[in-house]
């Protein structure tokens, strides 16, 4: 049974728990887990395992099959794409500096021989300016 991913807050609020964090890695581990091995592997109860994977089945995070009395779980990987998709959108892509910004300058003016010195390199070499751009964010 398939269902649409959650939003993007509900699956980083059931991401954020270390014990359900915990259950998302195991079963990235392997592509499909028994609840059998969750309970061999984490500190909880049975009831708590249950009560976690409730949490992250109604994230969209995994899916729950059963077979006969044994549970599996496996991710959802459109949800977790989806998430990834959302933050990159947050972030503009890194763009080289050519010059400090205006509001990082010094207010004192610089005398124009000390503005026109090439960079030195680490290494002290011959003086001339690196040509790897710094990126930021």
């Amino acid at each position: 049974m398939s269902q649409e991913p959650a939003e993007p807050a509900q699956v980083f609020r059931a991401l954020g728990d270390p014990i359900r964090l915990s259950i998302v890695r195991q079963i990235a581990a392997s592509q499909e887990l028994a609840c059998s091995a969750l309970e061999d592997t984490l500190p909880v109860s049975k009831p708590t395992i249950s009560y976690h994977t409730k949490i992250l089945r109604q994230a969209g995070i995994i899916e729950v099959r059963k077979n006969g009395r044994n549970f599996f779980y496996t991710l959802r990987g459109e949800t977790l794409d989806g998430l990834i998709g959302e933050l990159q959108s947050l972030a503009p892509g890194p763009r080289p500096v050519t010059e400090t910004p205006p509001s990082r300058r010094s207010k004192r003016a610089k005398p124009a021989a000390a503005a026109e010195k090439p960079l030195k390199l680490a290494s002290g070499d011959d003086g001339a300016r690196p040509t790897t751009p710094l990126l930021t964010w």
